[in-house]
């Protein structure tokens, strides 16, 4: 059990584990039924649930947070409409901001770190950016969508990103060229959020429409749309599985629904959490699957479907910039049902 966060907690992690180690980042802030406010960005050793780092932060409202591939750095920001970068390599203990990235009109979404020193972001002022972040200048701003940015999502070469925003619209843009390569519709509401298939050549989006749908880069369409008559509520969260076969997402309705991703059938469901799940993401071996609910517990699961740990976690979904409040909590797969093989998807060439 990660504990230390009292009250209500509004978080949003990239659930992206550094290569080094199991840690994951999760942002709060907490309100215990009164004018206390406690903002801290959390580093927690997800193997021994101890907390690594507990980060004091400006604003409390936080609505992501990422983790930088190197381990080295996180980075955070919400309504305060302002991206903070912190290095994790002191030696003195108390973890101070080293940059800040100020430029966005509009809450910050979604970040994600390129490298040590770029990262890009997502906001609610309908833009993304790219950042040098050892000088603090934005390098690139990437302009087409006409509703807020509620998510992004970084190609595997890092050559390219994909948006998703309150418009209904995807856009695939080209980081180094700043520009919109591809505009995908088709969602009939907002899309909350976007994640790259394994080999880059095609994205999932979740969103309010009740719907998942898989876009084909290269053949500049949607391939597939994963729904169910039962289902009537939005998604807040998506995720492949390493090779791609399943495809996880997290619901209003409090259940993380699997879809086996060339079949467009539901190859099962994750249940528990009292509340909507808000965030979910796979660990990079493909061993787990995290998820998000506002006010539970994280329980997580091996592929053998056995519960590794349970964890209280925080994470805000961008959708807090919608007026609703959020937290989080993490879940791992259940393998009985969710046992993969590497695939193909609808031209989709790993």
């Amino acid at each position: 059990m990660l504990s230390g966060m009292p009250g209500k907690r509004l978080a949003i992690p990239p659930w992206s584990w550094p290569r080094p180690a199991w840690n994951l980042s999760v942002g709060s802030r907490c309100v215990p039924d009164g004018p206390l406010e406690d903002g801290k960005l959390i580093v927690w050793d997800s193997h021994t649930t101890n907390k690594v780092h507990a980060i004091p932060l400006r604003s409390s409202w936080v609505m992501t947070c990422a983790y930088a591939p190197s381990g080295s750095y996180v980075a955070c920001g919400g309504l305060d409409n302002i991206c903070s970068i912190y290095s994790l390599k002191t030696r003195e203990g108390n973890v101070r901001v080293s940059r800040e990235l100020p430029g966005h009109t509009g809450y910050l979404s979604c970040c994600r770190f390129l490298d040590d020193n770029q990262i890009v972001t997502s906001s609610g002022d309908m833009s993304c950016a790219l950042w040098d972040i050892e000088t603090g200048q934005q390098v690139s701003s990437f302009l087409g969508h006409t509703g807020d940015v509620m998510s992004l999502s970084l190609s595997p070469d890092m050559r390219t990103f994909v948006s998703g925003a309150c418009d209904a619209s995807a856009k695939l843009w080209d980081i180094r060229e700043g520009v919109c390569k591809q505009t995908f519709p088709g969602h009939e509401s907002d899309i909350n959020a976007v994640t790259f298939f394994p080999n880059g050549f095609a994205f999932a989006t979740g969103s309010d429409d009740a719907t998942c749908r898989l876009f084909d880069v290269r053949a500049d369409q949607e391939l597939a749309m994963y729904s169910h008559d039962n289902i009537i509520c939005g998604i807040t969260s998506v995720a492949f599985s390493k090779s791609g076969r399943l495809l996880l997402a997290g619901y209003d309705d409090f259940n993380c629904n699997v879809w086996d991703s060339m079949k467009t059938e539901r190859a099962g469901i994750l249940a528990g959490h009292d509340n909507r799940v808000s965030c979910l993401g796979v660990t990079e071996n493909g061993m787990a699957v995290a998820t998000i609910s506002p006010a539970t517990t994280k329980t997580t699961f091996t592929t053998a479907g056995r519960r590794c740990s349970t964890t209280t976690i925080v994470l805000p979904s961008t959708s807090t910039a919608k007026n609703q409040k959020i937290t989080a909590s993490t879940t791992n797969k259940t393998a009985s049902t969710l046992q993969e093989e590497p695939q193909t998807v609808s031209g989709v060439s790993n």
